[in-house]
């Protein structure tokens, strides 16, 4: 494959790094793209499957159905050679828009169909959308990866993920004033013909996105056996691939039942979608934050710095769901907002060091098994959680000045997950990157955040 670090003028100079011409269309693409997923692997379906009775325990299968058909990765990877990243990501991405176009039918259905039916009708056409996403997302990361160089990667991540969220946000918006007062089944009908038709635009963009060559040793290792085992157990990997097992297993139905804990204390859907959108402001904040930076730092401290604050920021569900704080709705913005943050860059520096340990030889199969391992977790963690809150039930108790339901037990726990991740991100193997206190003095220092920091005290 070409080398894109570095370009050499007639004089012997280096030119820097570049994106390769069309690139823009990537970031259009992941505009629309986000209008269109937010609604039906968001918020807005939760809330539809909630207004048609579904259980905790339905609830996070819904949630955690596309990661876990993701493991259709695995033998998904040996095709991409034959039809290469572009042709094998637009086929999937085509299907599943057709899926949401049946989507948005269901709702139109309530006259003559039962609550339940239309429970399992769209459990199946989430099914069909999931599978058919899940076996063409195994091209888009080597595909990226073949076009950003490697030094503009946290540029590029860092722009995408602002881009992804200030769509988002609009998307959360228009699904807030879709949804206002007490919906109607009309009213997701129109929601989801919106993601339907925002999803069939972005196909437009990704169509006209720059294609990349698949390596040869990629066409090779297709018509072989994969050496899985090897792979997994490459030292660098594992460590990667641990660290992704406990964020999964934290965050894995995180957003699900915080929307539905907002729900069941009087939370209006309309309500729940605009504190909701609070969390992609802070998802766009990290493009100011880290996108500068990124490819400097490194990934380690920002995963490490990220699992402590995530651990507070579970405790503050905590102390809500507890009853030791009131539920306002400032309290519930503030976390939202460091929720949507957090999320952005850890997925982000997931991301971004997964594309730097990751050899070229076998790269399609070693984000197969990335892809694969941290999706798997996220989708079985919020059918455990949703299975443990159906299980504590109404039942309550007060201890140590905290009332113990279902959601406390629930938010208690994840923050558990999160204290233990924090060892798994230690162990991390990125030879170039800061320290954890070099990345906060680096952000303190280079951020309008260095204007606080002179209103302490220095000892």
């Amino acid at each position: 494959m070409e080398n894109r670090e570095a370009a050499w003028n007639d004089s012997g100079a280096v030119q820097p790094a570049v994106y390769p011409p069309g690139l823009h269309n990537s970031f259009l693409f992941t505009v629309f793209n986000a209008l269109s997923y937010q609604i039906v692997l968001g918020s807005p379906m939760i809330l539809y499957a909630k207004a048609l009775g579904a259980s905790a325990t339905v609830l996070g299968l819904i949630a955690g159905m596309m990661p876990l058909l993701v493991i259709s990765q695995i033998p998904a990877a040996n095709y991409i050679p034959r039809m290469g990243f572009k042709r094998f990501v637009l086929a999937g991405w085509g299907t599943r828009v057709m899926f949401i176009f049946g989507m948005a039918v269901v709702p139109l259905v309530s006259a003559f169909m039962s609550s339940r039916t239309q429970i399992v009708l769209l459990l199946l056409l989430l099914f069909g959308f999931n599978l058919s996403r899940g076996i063409s997302s195994c091209a888009w990361l080597p595909w990226i990866t073949a076009l950003i160089p490697a030094s503009m990667r946290g540029k590029y991540l860092a722009t995408d993920a602002g881009m992804q969220n200030a769509a988002s946000c609009v998307t959360f918006l228009v699904a807030a004033g879709c949804l206002v007062g007490e919906p109607r089944p009309w009213q997701f009908g129109v929601l989801f013909l919106f993601s339907a038709i925002t999803g069939a635009i972005s196909l437009f963009f990704l169509n006209h996105m720059p294609d990349a060559p698949v390596p040869e040793d990629a066409r090779q290792a297709s018509k072989g056996r994969v050496p899985w085992l090897a792979m997994a157990t490459y030292d660098p990997f594992k460590r990667l691939l641990m660290a992704v097992v406990g964020y999964a297993v934290a965050y894995g139905g995180i957003s699900t039942f915080t929307v539905t804990f907002l729900r069941v204390h009087g939370m209006s859907e309309g309500k729940i979608l605009l504190v909701s959108s609070m969390a992609f402001i802070g998802g766009l904040s990290s493009l100011w934050l880290m996108a500068a930076r990124f490819d400097r730092t490194g990934s380690k401290p920002v995963l490490t710095t990220c699992f402590i604050a995530w651990t507070f920021v579970l405790l503050g569900w905590l102390a809500l769901s507890g009853g030791v704080m009131p539920i306002t709705l400032w309290s519930v913005l503030l976390l939202q907002f460091l929720m949507g943050l957090l999320a952005a860059l850890v997925q982000m520096s997931n991301t971004r060091l997964a594309m730097s340990v990751i050899p070229e030889m076998g790269r399609n199969h070693f984000f197969a098994i990335y892809s694969v391992t941290a999706n798997l977790t996220l989708g079985v963690a919020p059918i455990l959680w949703g299975l443990l809150l159906d299980a504590v039930g109404t039942k309550s108790h007060r201890w140590l000045g905290i009332t113990w339901n279902n959601f406390s037990v629930f938010f208690g726990a994840v923050a558990l997950c999160w204290a233990v991740s924090v060892i798994f991100a230690r162990r991390l193997h990125e030879p170039a990157a800061l320290s954890m206190e070099q990345l906060i003095r680096d952000v303190m220092n280079q951020t309008p955040l260095r204007f606080l920091v002179r209103l302490f005290p220095r000892g």
